[in-house]
């Protein structure tokens, strides 16, 4: 199995631009006979980096923020509408399996401002497999994303493996790396703003631990996207190009140990050829939905209902 990670820059905050230069990069990586091509953590259209880097982005009623939330909503995308349409077309015309982050809205209106944190996988036949919304905003990401639910907690048959993911710092939530587990993942999509030490860290556990290949995902963003509604602090004015969000992509196999090391400060399509039979032969050791598990001690479930 063939795949293609995929640490381009969006085009930020503006989702019509976003979505034509992920059709380019969708191209580029089946030419080159990937078979799943992977976008980061809210790609479609941009992850909300001045969250952390712009002062007074947290004070109640500041409007720069209330700007920016507004122009984020607006550039967010809906799961039945036009977007997700042009990218289950193009997975269906080249015969690949995207997954994609985005900034999902519920509506296409302004009746309902509730953003979510989500992930997208669609299948080569252009069939949306796994809709999931990041269950607990990460700090100050709760400012602008609502709760999500266990309704994504699932995984698909794509290109011939078991495919699912979860969003950023799920992967410290012991009970919803156990729910991915369950579902019988080979390929585990891991989306972050940036792969940095410790992400790495929850990457190539989640690895070990469910025995599958895990694709960790993290993005480019540089200080000159960050919307002019914001005060940038003084270093970032005087260097625009200077990296927030510095990629570190990288695949870490079933044993927990690299198969692509991370690359930062790049961006870069990273393709590798993932062996999925290494799964089943490092789950003779551990298995914790097999032997591992103990249902004779723990009793686990699951609410997967969909809340709107």
């Amino acid at each position: 199995m063939k795949v293609a990670i995929i640490q381009h820059a969006p085009e930020y905050l503006d989702k019509k631009r976003s979505l034509e230069k992920a059709l380019v990069l969708i191209r580029e990586a089946a030419s080159g006979g990937n078979v799943l091509a992977v976008f980061g953590e809210s790609w479609l259209s941009g992850y909300p980096a001045w969250l952390d880097y712009c002062p007074g982005a947290a004070l109640w009623n500041h409007e720069p923020t209330k700007e920016v939330f507004a122009k984020t909503h607006e550039n967010a995308i809906v799961i039945d509408g036009p977007e997700m349409t042009v990218l289950q077309q193009a997975a269906s015309d080249l015969g690949i399996a995207i997954c994609i982050g985005i900034n999902e809205k519920t509506g296409s209106g302004s009746a309902n401002g509730t953003l979510y944190n989500s992930m997208a996988i669609i299948s080569p036949a252009g069939e949306l497999v796994v809709h999931h919304r990041k269950l607990m905003p990460t700090f100050t990401e709760k400012l602008i994303y609502g709760v999500g639910d266990g309704n994504g907690l699932r995984s698909a048959e794509v290109a011939g493996a078991r495919v699912g993911g979860l969003i950023c710092w799920e992967h410290w939530m012991p009970l919803t790396r156990q729910a991915m587990h369950e579902t019988g993942e080979q390929v585990h999509i891991a989306l972050w703003p940036t792969v940095h030490e410790m992400h790495q860290v929850a990457s190539r556990q989640y690895a070990f631990e469910g025995r599958c290949f895990v694709l960790a995902v993290g993005q480019i963003l540089r200080a000159k996207d960050i919307p002019a509604a914001f005060e940038l602090p003084e270093e970032l004015k005087a260097n625009p190009e200077s990296l927030l969000l510095k990629g570190g992509s990288c695949v870490v196999g079933p044993d927990g140990f690299y198969i692509r090391e991370p690359i930062f400060d790049l961006e870069t399509t990273i393709e590798v050829e993932l062996p999925l039979r290494e799964t089943i032969k490092e789950k003779m050791t551990l298995d914790v939905t097999g032997h591992y598990k103990r249902e004779d001690v723990f009793d686990f479930k699951v609410n997967k209902k969909r809340n709107q």
